[in-house]
């Protein structure tokens, strides 16, 4: 009962609402210590910037301490295991995203169940998708784009950052819907997929996934 009320009051917190929930007084005590955000990628990328921005505002807000520990690996799978493994007392929470609580569920065998072992906080970010090409290349909109793809099925290439990573699974998508054909080309990060996919290529497309918590491109040439 005291971890879900603490909850209670960090999501009302978060959400600028603390005042008006009915706590008792010893959910009144909380945090009495530090809070710990587990972040499942590496310090310095976009779940980090977030999670920092967060961390701001929620020290701000409930007088207390917040940790940022960047715990990377396995697609973000064993951030989010360790705070699966963490006492549930409001005390040590995950940030994440489609990937590290929807996808790693799909993809991995984990020691944890994405759906059941934890309990959603607040949205903090909505991901739109941007594809951007330079003007070299034939197709002017998705629709041309679509057009040209199915005119040379095979013929493209995309560079995608992960394995099965958002972006990958966007490519696959992509390809389902439109009865498009090209390759996925994994590399690990967007700079260096361009680098490494299309040494010299002067005409190539990004499908860039713009959000606080990932930074994602899918580039076809």
């Amino acid at each position: 009962m005291a971890s879900y009320i603490a909850r209670r009051k960090f999501l009302a917190t978060l959400l600028g609402g603390a005042a008006g929930w009915p706590f008792t007084a010893r959910a009144q005590a909380y945090p009495s210590r530090p809070i710990t955000i587990v972040v499942p990628f590496p310090a310095g990328g976009p779940t980090d910037t977030l999670a920092r921005i967060l961390a701001e505002h929620v020290r701000i807000s409930l007088g207390q301490s917040v940790i940022i520990e960047n715990v990377s690996g396995a697609g973000g799978s064993i951030g989010v295991g360790r705070v699966a493994r963490a006492a549930p007392d409001g005390y040590t929470v995950s940030i994440g995203h489609s990937q590290t609580h929807g996808l790693n569920g799909a993809i991995y065998q984990l020691p944890y169940d994405v759906v059941k072992d934890f309990e959603p906080v607040s949205l903090l970010a909505d991901t739109p998708i941007w594809i951007v090409a330079r003007k070299t290349l034939p197709a002017k909109d998705l629709r041309e784009l679509i057009a040209w793809l199915k005119e040379n099925p095979g013929k493209a290439t995309a560079g995608t950052v992960g394995v099965l990573a958002i972006p990958e699974i966007t490519g696959i998508y992509f390809q389902k819907k439109t009865g498009t054909s090209f390759s996925l080309c994994r590399t690990a990060a967007p700079p260096r997929s361009t680098k490494i996919c299309w040494p010299g290529i002067s005409t190539s497309i990004s499908v860039w996934r713009r959000a606080p918590s990932c930074l994602c491109a899918m580039a076809i040439s």
